[in-house]
This record gives C-alpha cells, sequence and structure tokens, in this order.
C-alpha cells in the first residue's frame, strides 16, 4: 500500500472517524501545528543525553497523538475516543515544570535572545509552535469544535515547560538589555 493514496489532490482530507474537510479547514490548521510542533520535540529529544528529560518529552509526544485524536473528531463522536487529555497530563507538566524551574537560567521578569546553542535553540522553537498550537486551539475551542479545557491548560503548561527547559540548557543567561533602551554608538 502506497502512502499516496491521492484523496487530497483536490484540497480534501479525511478527519478521524472518517469526516471530509477542507485542507485548510480550522481542524487541519491544528494538527498540521502540533505535527511540527512533535516533529521539534523529536528533534530536541535526538540532542538529548539526559535520560530523564528525553523520556519526558517522549511522552510528551504522545500526549500530542491524544490531542490531535480529539482534535480529530467532532463533539459528538469524542465519547468513542479511548484517551483523552485530562487534569493528570497538566499535572505531569505542573510538575516537570517545578522540577526544572528551579534550576533554569533565568530572571522571571526578562525577554530572552535563543541562541546559545542548538538543544536550547530547539526548545524555543518548540515554545513558539506550541504558543502557535495554543492560538489555533483557542480558535477551535470558540467554534464549538472542542470542548475539553484540560487541552487548552496542557498547551499553556506545554509552552512554560519547553521555556524552561531551553533556559534550562543554555550555558548563558542571554537576556535581553532591554532596560538599558537604545544603544548609544
Amino acid at each position: 500500500m502506497s502512502v499516496a493514496t491521492k484523496r487530497g489532490d483536490q484540497g480534501q482530507t479525511d478527519l478521524y472517524l472518517g469526516r471530509r474537510v477542507p485542507k485548510d479547514h480550522p481542524r487541519v490548521e491544528v494538527f498540521g501545528s502540533l505535527d511540527e510542533l512533535c516533529a521539534f520535540l523529536g528533534f530536541a529529544r535526538s540532542l538529548l543525553k539526559d535520560k530523564e528529560v528525553s523520556r519526558l518529552i517522549e511522552v510528551i509526544q504522545r500526549d500530542l497523538f491524544i490531542v490531535g485524536a480529539e482534535v480529530g473528531v467532532t463533539p459528538r463522536n469524542v465519547r468513542k475516543l479511548e484517551r483523552r487529555i485530562d487534569k493528570s497530563h497538566v499535572e505531569r507538566l505542573d510538575k516537570a515544570l517545578a522540577r526544572f524551574e528551579k534550576d533554569a537560567n533565568f530572571e522571571a521578569c526578562c525577554f530572552y535572545l535563543p541562541g546559545g546553542n542548538t538543544l536550547a535553540c530547539s526548545f524555543d522553537i518548540a515554545r513558539t509552535v506550541a504558543r502557535r498550537t495554543e492560538r489555533r486551539m483557542v480558535t477551535l475551542k470558540n467554534k464549538g469544535m472542542i470542548q475539553n479545557p484540560h487541552i487548552l491548560a496542557y498547551l499553556n503548561r506545554l509552552s512554560d515547560l519547553l521555556f524552561v527547559l531551553s533556559r534550562y540548557y543554555e550555558p548563558v543567561s542571554r537576556k535581553l538589555a532591554y532596560e538599558q533602551g537604545p544603544s548609544r554608538r
């Protein structure tokens, strides 16, 4: 069986459980962002030497597939899903956030310039994609396409965790010196 089914050649795709939608449908936009986020997390994981963090990232990648399944069904079919994101998923991220936040190299009040090393940058890129995914998910929520409040909490917490991980793996704080004002050369 070929990967190329040719069913999408006219700009339509299938949602989970069979409904066809245009490829620019808001659900498909979220699928794309989730896929991109999962790929960047995989890139970050490939750079990790810390097995604990690598396992955490893999669990998060698997969670994103759970989110994707829920995005792919209509609210009336959501009960057919075997697993859904719930409070325990958010709590797991809260626990990880607390663990790494205490050792991360940052001051809570400041913006940072990404670029210290490849691993930290990969987490920064994943964070920006997580934020975009969250914004797209808000669109689905506002249109009544997603009703699980834990999904938005999960994505919000995930982007916080990714920010902290980028700081955790940054060798030196690269704070944006906005407090200093414009350069005087």
